[in-house]
């Protein structure tokens, strides 16, 4: 069982951002930038190529989601997005709020206080109720429970 299932599943908290019947959407506990999020599918597939069409698609318009909350929260310009992969073997889609490309570098991660991560957590879920995803915003968030 990797990581992200032990988060998906409660055995591990985590701060929900977004969930749906696919995926869900989590803090990143070391970010490169407040507000660094992760889209990951429920089922544990290790790479993404090896993602159906469907559920590649489902997670690229859930990071396209996540990247306009960033961009409403933070009051950034831009959101990247980055497939890596060799961390956790379970897909996973880093959605993060630019400032310029060099905030997207892995080296820049750091462990983040609780107290930043519930704070950008909370960020984005506001701004994901405002742009009109509010029903896909779990009602707590720390667990990846459907509305």
């Amino acid at each position: 069982m990797t990581i992200f299932e032990k988060i998906i599943s409660g055995d591990i908290p985590g701060k929900f951002i977004y969930a749906d019947e696919t995926c869900v959407v989590f803090a990143d506990v070391s970010p490169v930038r407040p507000g660094h999020a992760l889209v990951v599918p429920r089922e544990a597939i290790s790479e993404w190529t090896s993602l159906s069409d469907e559920v590649a698609a489902h997670l690229f318009t859930v990071a396209k989601r996540i990247g306009e909350a960033q961009k409403k929260a933070f009051g950034v310009e831009r959101a990247g997005l980055s497939i890596l992969g060799f961390e956790v073997p379970h897909t996973h889609l880093h959605v993060v709020p630019l400032r310029s490309e060099a905030d997207m570098n892995p080296a820049n991660a750091k462990q983040a206080a609780e107290e930043e991560l519930t704070e950008s957590t909370e960020a984005l879920r506001d701004a994901l109720r405002a742009l009109g995803y509010g029903s896909n915003v779990p009602p707590r968030i720390d667990s990846a429970e459907l509305a």
